[in-house]
């Protein structure tokens, strides 16, 4: 399993304490938001509102600060008039990043991940600069537990999975987009724990990050992460398992 993976299921874990302080409350009102004013504000017919919602109550965000987001979204409520801004870039080790945000202000929000950028040795790049390098995804990391994890991956085969990497008793599923529902379902109905699921950008190749740049890519990354405006941050950086958790917890 790449470092790349392992670093969402980090970000995953991660986001349960941003809840606390309420960044990730933010963050997945605006998504809730934003699939309902799209897509209407029934989840059983909007596949993006219903995995919004899905990521909101995985981090025990309130029912009612769920409703209320939709209702910003169908217009039954008022609220700040947000647009989807994705912008891309270089950043250490020539990592290629890729920052989808969500703004009221789209010349503050340029002007700050140009400067996250710039101040963590990256360069802010044109529209398509490093889009071409990833592709939209259902990606899934499984823990077996007590069942066989090649069991599992065979079951998300079945049901439509287009990849398994197996590595312990961890299970990562990738798959496309309108599978996605689909082989989840069969995954849990195996018995086992989803500890992350997500529609995301899976780089189609990656860049191999030494010891000596693996700090200064995270950083750039958890920096870009915090902004107020950014709701996703992708990357296509493989560091090694060791490395990325020794690092991961220092920055």
């Amino acid at each position: 399993m790449s470092g790349h993976s392992k670093w969402a299921g980090i970000k995953h874990k991660k986001a349960v304490v941003d809840a606390k302080r309420g960044q990730a409350f933010t963050r997945a009102s605006r998504e809730i938001t934003i699939a309902a004013r799209e897509g209407g504000g029934n989840p059983e017919g909007n596949f993006r509102l219903r995995l919004a919602v899905q990521k909101a109550r995985e981090i025990n965000m309130p029912a009612d600060r769920i409703k209320s987001a939709i209702q910003r979204g169908t217009g039954e409520l008022a609220g700040d008039r947000l647009e989807e801004v994705r912008y891309e870039g270089y950043g250490p080790a020539g990592v290629a990043v890729m920052v989808d945000t969500l703004t009221d202000n789209r010349n503050r929000t340029s002007a700050a991940v140009r400067h996250l950028f710039s101040k963590g040795g990256g360069n802010l790049g044109e529209t398509n600069s490093v889009g071409w390098m990833f592709e939209r995804k259902g990606v899934m990391t499984v823990n077996a537990g007590k069942q066989d994890p090649e069991e599992v991956g065979l079951a998300a085969i079945e049901a439509g999975a287009d990849d398994v990497q197996v590595e312990g008793a961890s299970v990562e599923i990738t798959t496309a987009p309108n599978t996605f529902e689909k082989v989840k379902a069969a995954v849990e109905a195996s018995g086992v724990t989803v500890e992350n699921a997500e529609i995301t950008m899976q780089p189609k190749q990656t860049v191999a990050v030494g010891s000596d740049k693996a700090a200064a890519v995270l950083r750039l990354v958890e920096s870009l992460e915090e902004d107020d405006d950014v709701q996703q941050v992708y990357a296509n950086f493989d560091i090694p398992s060791d490395v990325l958790e020794r690092v991961a917890a220092q920055v």
